[in-house]
């Protein structure tokens, strides 16, 4: 089984990783951390370097038990949501799970929304976590 968690270094996405990892010690799966920036004009470098220290931070969670993890900064020009569901479909993921935040209508109508994007489209279960 291979579970991929949506991860941005938000309070959610951290929640999502404990769960994960429940969820990974109990089905004897693989984890996959993902980490999606848009690219182009649109991300820094500083951007891309605190991503991937916050993969490297992850990842040591999943090392110090034993959890067999990688991690996977995406930087295709998509949003997040797109590079997800596109990355579980590339990579045959079973399982999906995400931190989400809680906004307003007009806050998803303003801004989209990556994780009801990941929930409509996904190929696979999600999982969402508060």
């Amino acid at each position: 089984m291979k579970i991929l968690v949506g991860f941005d270094g938000s309070n959610s996405a951290k929640d999502a990783l404990a769960l994960a990892k429940k969820h990974a010690a109990a089905f004897d799966a693989t984890v996959v951390i993902v980490s999606s920036l848009t690219g182009g004009s649109v991300t820094h470098a500083v951007e891309v370097e605190h991503a991937t220290e916050n993969l490297e931070v992850a990842k040591k969670m999943f090392d110090e038990d034993g959890i067999p993890c990688e991690t996977k900064l995406l930087v295709r020009g998509m949003t997040p949501g797109e590079d997800i569901v596109d990355y579980a479909k590339e990579k045959a993921i079973d399982e999906i799970i995400i931190g989400i935040k809680r906004r307003s209508k007009v806050g998803k109508l303003l801004f989209g929304s990556n994780a009801q994007y990941i929930i409509i489209k996904a190929p696979c279960p999600v999982v969402t976590v508060k």
